[in-house]
């Protein structure tokens, strides 16, 4: 690793620093390994560091910074901070002042106010000149100083469960169910506030908790798993099931505390219900796979057709019948059709989404477990799913979605 070996000192008819006071110093970047740091002013050594170790950081964050923006080094949303130039830097500073003030009897931190200056002068310019002299060193350091920033940034943005007394506290939208036996509760986070209205009024208040979502859900592919708690729709989610992000080579111990056996997102059947169905497929495969790989998620069929059938005589009253999809209306009214019923005399009408369902519709469609159909969502093995789930949802695959997309779209518009 290059090392920035130097030493400067005030000289005659400097205004701001006596004659002779300045510095000395030798600074390294290495990638990994320990870091070994040393000081001294006027010989008398600082292991405790101390203001001129102070201004030798100022300096290398200056002309590090100086550098980055010149040579537009810095990635978008990053801002380096001294700590961020000097986590990898080892260095020996020897500094030459008048009157140095020392911390306590043994003088082994320097507390001079002007020792911050004294160096940062000293070691700027002649910094950033050894920095341009030498690009692919500096660009080195820099991307060392970058990485150090971005995990920064990714520590600072860790969010923890909100607790209460060590107790995580459940979300104020989250209906509960009043059975604790969590093999046979059930929770279905439901899209909107409208049709979590009607999921409420519906359900089976034993057994059946709702947790309303508002809008989309977070994208969470890219997402540090410290980082997730910061959204509120993710953090209700996770503290409702009552369980932390893992990964998928975790024991099975951290569905220990899970509080429902199943998890169902029910969402309406068209395209918006479709984008966050898969949403939540993402958060989940991605951050709490042992979710999946147990058996415990599942999608709610809620149908998209309610068909009106006219009474048969005295022996046949009015039926409602409902169809999941176009398949299933044509396979409806042809069954129909041979019972001697004709076509034109059924009434058809077209759910535009949950909310447009009574309660009482809803638990007979959707939520009832002798009536409904839900579908279980299966964990792919050995995660051959992760390079198709990548290129769906990475942010930097836009091309390759692009490609899939025209490749695939007949397809993708069959099932829709």
């Amino acid at each position: 690793a290059p090392v920035f070996c130097s030493e400067k000192y005030a000289g005659k008819g400097d205004d701001s620093f006596p004659v002779g006071s300045g510095a000395a110093w030798a600074l390294c970047w290495t990638a990994e390994g320990a870091v070994a740091r040393e000081s001294y002013v006027n010989l008398i050594p600082t292991p405790a560091g101390g203001t001129h170790e102070a201004g030798l950081r100022q300096a290398t964050l200056e002309a590090v910074r100086s550098f980055a923006e010149h040579h537009a080094l810095l990635p978008k949303g990053v801002k380096l901070a001294a700590e961020d130039v000097f986590s990898r830097a080892s260095f020996v500073l020897a500094v030459r002042m008048l009157d140095p003030s020392f911390q306590g009897q043994t003088k082994e931190r320097l507390n001079s106010r002007d020792a911050v200056a004294l160096v940062a002068r000293m070691v700027r310019d002649s910094f950033e000149l050894w920095l341009n002299e030498r690009p692919e060193a500096a660009k080195r350091i820099t991307e060392l100083a970058v990485r150090a920033a971005q995990a920064r940034t990714r520590a600072g943005q860790k969010v923890e469960k909100r607790k209460q007394s060590g107790v995580a506290i459940l979300p104020g939208k989250l209906s509960d169910c009043q059975s604790e036996d969590t093999g046979r509760n059930e929770i279905f986070l439901v899209e909107g506030d409208s049709a979590g209205g009607s999921a409420k009024s519906g359900r089976d208040k034993e057994l059946q908790a709702i947790l309303p979502l508002r809008g989309k859900v977070l994208n969470t592919w890219e997402v540090e798993p410290g980082s997730l708690f910061a959204n509120r729709e993710v953090h209700d989610i996770a503290v409702a099931l009552g369980i932390d992000p893992h990964a998928v080579s975790a024991p099975d111990a951290v569905l220990a505390n899970l509080r429902y056996g199943k998890v169902v997102i029910m969402t309406d059947a068209d395209v918006d219900g479709s984008h966050i169905r898969v949403l939540l497929c993402t958060l989940f495969y991605r951050h709490f796979p042992k979710l999946i790989a147990r058996g415990h998620l599942y999608f709610a069929q809620p149908p998209l057709y309610r068909l009106d059938v006219p009474a048969q005589g005295k022996n046949r009253p009015p039926r409602k019948i409902y169809a999941l999809d176009g398949g299933e209306l044509e396979a409806t009214i042809d069954r129909l059709r041979r019972e001697g019923i004709r076509p034109e005399a059924v009434s058809i009408s077209r759910f535009k989404g949950l909310g447009e369902m009574n309660p009482e519709q809803l638990w007979e469609t959707t939520m009832s477990p002798d009536t409904r159909r839900l579908m279980r969502i299966r964990m792919p093995g050995a995660e051959s799913a992760k390079p198709v789930m990548n290129m769906l949802m990475a942010k930097g695959e836009s091309a390759g979605r692009r490609a899939w997309m025209e490749e695939n779209g007949a397809l993708i518009g069959a099932e829709i």
